[in-house]
């Protein structure tokens, strides 16, 4: 049920149905329609040629023949003049059909190249969006894994101000964290009385009031909480079902089953931080649910400030996250 996006030749990929940007013909071209032609073999478009055409928007399907999939699944994508003739319906309806398609040949694994968005013009940023937004609505009431292929860099780019603001929280904290370290390596090892000259004496603090029985209680009982065990009890706190949980975090249901049914199970780090994301968990909250994984952010790594970055700004959407790691050659959330 996870989308996953992988930069790759879809006529490789081991998955049961790769789905084709055909034209309306159906009888091969250019681009991944050729490419899937030629890696096929002859039998596809024999097989093609039976089936009459395509409308935009419309979906059909054939075997697989010599690629790795049982199914080639082949849909036609509208071409963009301005998005003022109805190209957006017309791309939802090629992933919509293609993944109805896809459920009834009783498919698990679907892949899909980035429709419309060579040869037919559709603007690479918007194209991406539509397919993400029109599979996950899918997914919300299905259960399939679905690949959206990047053949190359230059095809995959989310908005230009996200790259920028990103890059700059980056180089921010980078430099703090590479300072602090330098600074902490430069101070010396013996101080002397002017090193504390100008050294104030801390202001006289209240104590806090001591906590409640039961909630002093709580805390207790939270200390040897478990992973599994402080992501259930977060799930109930916030009124959540478990499935709803899941699928906010673009996690298998089989990998929730474990982490319900195992008290002691280590998640991956990225695993933890998706369900961080799904819970809307503060920054705070999300350093404690990696704490009882056996994790911790850091301003040295890329991928912990881009996280920490979505959370600060409160963007706690796990696909438009994945697009900016997948953006940075970051490993993915969920999945």
């Amino acid at each position: 049920m996870p989308i996953e996006f992988i930069r790759d030749d879809i006529t490789r990929l081991h998955v049961d149905a790769i789905v084709n940007a055909a034209n309306s013909t159906l009888l091969g071209g250019g681009g991944v329609d050729g490419a899937i032609h030629a890696a096929a073999g002859p039998k596809l478009l024999e097989e093609c040629r039976k089936l009459g055409g395509c409308e935009t928007g419309e979906a059909k399907a054939t075997k697989g023949y010599k690629l790795h999939c049982k199914y080639v699944i082949h849909t036609v994508g509208p071409v963009w003049t301005g998005g003022k003739r109805g190209e957006k319906a017309l791309l939802e309806s090629c992933y919509k059909n293609s993944l109805l398609l896809a459920k009834s040949l009783g498919c698990e694994t679907v892949a899909f190249p980035l429709i419309s968005s060579g040869v037919y013009g559709y603007p690479k940023e918007e194209a991406l969006s539509v397919a993400v937004d029109t599979v996950k609505s899918f997914l919300d009431v299905c259960d399939m894994t679905v690949y959206i292929v990047i053949f190359d860099k230059a095809s995959f780019r989310i908005g230009e101000k996200l790259v920028r603001d990103i890059k700059e929280y980056i180089d921010d904290r980078y430099a703090d964290e590479h300072f602090n370290a330098r600074a902490e390596h430069m101070r010396p090892f013996k101080a002397n009385r002017h090193d504390f000259a100008d050294y104030a004496a801390p202001k006289e603090v209240k104590a806090a009031p001591p906590p409640s029985f039961a909630s002093l209680k709580d805390a207790v009982s939270q200390l040897d909480e478990s992973f599994s065990e402080m992501l259930l009890r977060k799930i109930d706190e916030e009124g959540m079902t478990d499935v709803e949980c899941y699928k906010k975090a673009n996690i298998d249901r089989k990998l929730f089953s474990k982490i319900r049914s195992d008290r002691l199970y280590k998640p991956s780090k990225q695993t933890a931080i998706a369900f961080a994301i799904a819970l809307r968990l503060s920054l705070d909250e999300t350093k404690e649910l990696l704490m009882k994984a056996g994790f911790a952010l850091s301003h040295s790594s890329r991928f912990d400030i881009i996280i920490e970055y979505f959370i600060v700004h409160g963007n706690y959407n796990i696909f438009e996250i994945n697009e900016a790691l997948f953006e940075f050659d970051q490993c993915l959330l969920g999945a």
